[in-house]
């Protein structure tokens, strides 16, 4: 109960990427009626799948290292803006309307800002509401993104290990052919 319970912790724990079984005895392995084709060619799916998964993950962490630093951008914002609330002053800037067209405004003090939600989804909060939702997101992201290299070091980790189990099969494969070799060249020099 345990052991299952430790399995699917584990599974759960690096977003469903299936560990790779290391090949400790190739002979063992190998015996039935399995051909060195058949077990590499399965690897190499199982190597291909990891491969697949990783470029999933380094999207993911890509979409993460843009989305931080945008949060904390919006953080530092909403900050200023209750800072100039609290000195209750104006503020003078400029604003994009368009590339590279820009327009001065006049800020006053104000206790409500907007943000992008996503989803072209804009929603008013109150001041200290934003800074908690932009602390949290921004927590959240730099846990995300932290979990994501875990994740991608577990991934490598496991597509070296097929890697690995690879060169093993092959290795094996090719010391068979020439033990056969051997063996054949024995039987024909006995015969002779």
């Amino acid at each position: 109960m345990a052991a299952a319970t430790a399995k699917s912790s584990a599974q759960v724990e690096h977003y469903g990427i299936p560990k790779a079984m290391f090949l400790e005895d190739v002979d063992n392995y190998m015996t039935g009626n399995r051909t060195t084709e058949s077990v590499l060619k399965d690897l190499d799916e199982q190597h291909q799948k990891y491969k697949f998964m990783e470029l999933n993950l380094l999207q993911k962490k890509k979409k993460l290292r843009e989305q931080a630093p945008d949060i904390k951008k919006t953080l530092d914002t909403v900050k200023f803006l209750k800072s100039r609330k609290e000195l209750n002053s104006t503020i003078d800037s400029k604003f994009l309307l368009s590339d590279q067209v820009y327009a001065k405004a006049t800020v006053p003090p104000t206790d409500r800002v907007y943000l992008w939600l996503g989803a072209n989804v804009m929603l008013e909060y109150e001041m200290d509401d934003a800074v908690q939702l932009l602390t949290k997101n921004l927590a959240s992201a730099e846990q995300s993104l932290t979990k994501l290299e875990d994740d991608l070091n577990f991934l490598r980790d496991q597509y070296t290990t097929v890697e690995v189990n690879m060169a093993r099969i092959y290795n094996w494969d090719v010391r068979q052919r020439a033990d056969s070799s051997k063996a054949s060249d024995k039987k024909a020099v006995k015969s002779s």
